[in-house]
């Protein structure tokens, strides 16, 4: 119930507060486990994230930290999201994000692992390529652009243009142990590239120039 009624708080205060476009909705499966990996601007990314997406079993990875704040602690724990302890490896978040895929569940995740102080992407973590390798889910991008400045022009009464496009899903290929490192850079980047290939040109940072976000820009099956 707290769920539902969260969901329905926040598509109704981006719907109000902010100009809202979203594009590739359909790219969402109706059912069945599926990571969702995404930029990281501002605060407001993950109530949009879960605003946008209609899913019932979909939570997020969200920062220890921010548990000290009441407010913020009971929308969280609201949407079942995972505490996770950034220093380090957090063990017990990922297994507990390993058994909500293996049961059917939907997880967001931003693998820059922060927010962007440059608004443009920064190196990833591999923390969600090993994820997807331990739990052989489907990874679909998602790239937000406008809420890196949102909350204070909202302040000021004006109404943020915030978009959201979904790409299609896709599976990243094994890791093989005897080239662990390399495989999950190599994963990592596609992911990343993924999400970048979505993104303006501005936002695109330190994946700009690579060779695989060039590949995917000239693919105009995968553009169109």
């Amino acid at each position: 119930m707290r769920r539902k009624l969260i969901h329905a708080l926040f598509r109704f205060l981006f719907s109000l507060l902010t100009k809202m476009e979203v594009h590739g909705i359909e790219n969402i499966p109706e059912q069945g486990a599926f990571i969702i990996v995404s930029n990281h601007l501002g605060i407001l990314d993950p109530p949009l994230v879960f605003a946008v997406l209609d899913s019932q079993d979909l939570t997020a990875f969200i920062a220890k930290k921010h548990k000290r704040n009441p407010i913020f602690r009971w929308f969280v724990n609201g949407v079942g999201g995972i505490w996770l302890n950034r220093i380090g490896v957090d063990t017990l978040a990922f297994r507990e994000a390993k058994k909500l895929l293996e049961n059917g569940g939907a997880l967001g995740i931003a693998p820059e692992g922060t927010r962007s102080p440059t608004h443009a992407l920064i190196q990833a973590k591999t923390g969600a390529a090993y994820l997807v390798d331990k739990t052989r889910t489907p990874v679909i991008p998602l790239a937000i652009t406008g809420t890196e400045n949102a909350e204070s022009k909202i302040l000021r009464l004006q109404r943020p243009r915030i978009t959201v496009k979904i790409g299609e899903p896709f599976i990243l290929p094994p890791i093989n142990k005897e080239n662990r490192t390399r495989d999950l850079q190599q994963n990592t980047d596609e992911i990343m590239c993924r999400i970048a290939v979505l993104l303006p040109p501005a936002y695109r940072g330190v994946y700009a120039n690579h060779p695989r976000l060039l590949a995917l820009s000239d693919d105009d099956n995968y553009l169109s």
